[in-house]
């Protein structure tokens, strides 16, 4: 499919993918259900995770728009095998944050029709299904991410009004968390739903199906829309949580209980903030940020397989097809998306430190990424986020089902 070079409007739905993908039904409900567990000291967490991201996909973007070349691509120039093992890590990664997208958008469907959890989780199948089975799937991809995207910002706007956060207590708390060491898997879950696994990929991938990347020149403008995209998901991350805050200091024990304890957090948040009219406004948030999560973890996933083998990239739609159809098979037999998506988010956690060590161990390889010159302070900032993301996974990952308590 051909696309026109530098398209504007290709950078703009790019950075919507991946911000799309970021602020999908794990975000909504890592960050209602942590908000209401750890109040204002999340705001440390908010914080981490959105410089974390800022860095960890200027890293990533900047290589891939340098080389030309996809995360695997680059990973088996860096060490032989290392980019199958990518591969497999991602598209498991993958795999795992798309059963739980399925589920949001049953959640979504839920709380915006009342439909049953099965029934909502197949239609979300079918409806991403449809999406790729289109001549034009790109272009809808891009169209969906944006409208999805302003969808929800619009969403979170009007809830963060009525909540009225204390915002002067959120910002000291970024700075002055209280039991800080509580916070660690905390954050393993929140940075792996926000930059982990396939989401770092995603938009920049998508730039490569454009047409775009293989030569310095190329790097500001994958910056560019990586910035935006980063830019809408801080943005959205941010008006949640202060939503939710403002929500539970307005209901006190109670309605943060309430919460936690609900098998669908952020419904529970936007419906003590508007009553019925915000139950209905959270499920359509729900159901865009699902949806293009559906997509987005499938399409970014198959791009990784594609390089494996001529034959899945030939037929990487069938693929995307497939990867929907099993994610929905799960989801409709398992259930229980709220700890899927809490799970996935974690699973996502720890692939990051080791899929952008392998794009930062290739940012000054010549056979990679040419005459291009990765900036060292931001190589560096890069290596510092491997190395804290690592330690937290490391440290994090026995005890990481302890988030659901």
């Amino acid at each position: 499919m051909k696309e026109t070079k530098k398209s504007n409007s290709v950078a703009i739905g790019a950075a919507f993918l991946m911000a799309t993908s970021a602020i999908g039904p794990g975000f909504l409900t890592q960050t209602s259900n942590f908000t209401a567990t750890y109040m204002a000291s999340f705001a440390f967490v908010i914080f981490f995770v959105i410089v974390a991201d800022m860095i960890a996909q200027s890293n990533v973007w900047s290589i891939i728009g340098a080389s030309g070349l996809r995360g695997p691509e680059i990973a088996n120039k860096v060490l032989p095998g290392l980019g199958v093992a990518l591969v497999v890590m991602v598209a498991i990664g993958g795999l795992a944050f798309n059963i739980g997208n399925v589920g949001g958008v049953a959640l979504g469907l839920d709380a915006l029709l009342g439909l049953n959890e099965k029934v909502g989780s197949a239609l979300a199948g079918i409806i991403g299904i449809c999406i790729f089975l289109s001549k034009s799937g790109n272009k809808i991809v891009d169209t969906v991410a944006k409208a999805c995207g302003a969808t929800i910002i619009v969403v979170m706007l009007i809830v963060c009004f009525k909540a009225q956060p204390p915002v002067a207590d959120a910002v000291v708390h970024i700075f002055t968390p209280e039991n800080p060491k509580d916070l660690i898997p905390v954050m393993v879950t929140l940075i792996g739903g926000s930059c982990g696994g396939y989401i770092t990929f995603s938009g920049a991938h998508r730039l490569l199906d454009a047409g775009n990347g293989g030569s310095p020149e190329d790097v500001g403008f994958f910056r560019k829309s990586v910035l935006t995209g980063i830019t809408v998901s801080g943005t959205v991350r941010v008006l949640l949580f202060l939503s939710v805050l403002g929500i539970c200091t307005a209901g006190g024990a109670a309605a943060a209980e309430a919460i936690k304890s609900a098998s669908n957090p952020a419904a529970a948040a936007f419906e003590l903030a508007l009553g019925t009219f915000g139950l209905k406004l959270f499920g359509l948030a729900l159901f865009a940020a699902g949806i293009t999560s559906v997509v987005g973890a499938a399409y970014t996933s198959v791009t990784f397989l594609a390089t494996l083998h001529p034959f899945i990239k030939k037929n990487s739609n069938w693929f995307v097809i497939a990867f929907i159809a099993v994610s929905t098979v799960i989801m409709v037999v398992l259930g229980g998306a709220k700890r899927l998506v809490i799970l996935a988010g974690a699973i996502n956690g720890v692939i990051l430190p080791v899929s952008l060590a392998c794009m930062l161990l290739g940012c000054n390889k010549k056979e990679i990424v040419g005459e291009y010159k990765h900036p060292k302070w931001l190589a560096i900032l890069g290596w510092i986020v491997v190395a804290i993301t690592g330690y937290l996974a490391i440290t994090t990952l026995p005890n990481i089902m302890n988030v659901f308590k």
